[in-house]
């Protein structure tokens, strides 16, 4: 049996060269998908436990806000004030603060932008048109401070 000696790198085809780099990208590319599903199950797994338990404490938490509850309706009993008064003016405290928390989760959900620079992209893509060979757009003068890159929404875009 004769071992063919093994063929410089000079004697082999374009064709063989292209075959082996498609070959071995595509094995890259698997083994990295790979990797990232591994990662991404070991993350999902901690994510999971830490939001059960968030989800506990929240609990636990909202308990012990009842229990405050009542207790400041028994001090205001304690001070004098009817019962039926007391437990108002607690229910009418948190009915203030939950409308305070609901203006301002609409005020932030005003401010979305609605992926406007994604969907920028695919449509440049969707087109065909090459950002190659364009030059990357500058980073806006406020670059790394929070809400700096939001666009104002208008209706019908």
């Amino acid at each position: 049996m004769t071992l063919n000696p093994p063929t410089e790198p000079q004697e082999e085809s374009l064709g063989a060269l292209v075959a082996a780099a498609s070959d071995q990208i595509s094995t890259l590319v698997r083994a990295e998908i790979e990797l990232a599903k591994s990662e991404l199950r070991f993350d999902a797994k901690r994510a999971g436990v830490a939001a059960g338990l968030f989800g506990a404490a929240a609990f636990m938490a909202h308990l012990c806000l009842i229990l405050a509850s009542f207790a400041i309706a028994y001090a205001l009993v304690g001070l004098g004030v009817w019962t039926w008064l007391a437990f108002t003016i607690v229910t009418v405290f948190y009915l203030i603060v939950a409308s305070l928390l609901i203006f301002l989760g609409i005020r932030r959900l005003k401010g979305l932008t609605g992926m406007k620079r994604t969907l920028r992209s695919l449509r440049t893509i969707k087109s065909g048109e090459s950002g190659l060979g364009l030059a990357t757009p500058p980073a806006p003068s406020g670059a790394g401070q929070v809400g700096s890159h939001r666009e104002p929404v208008s209706p019908g875009q």
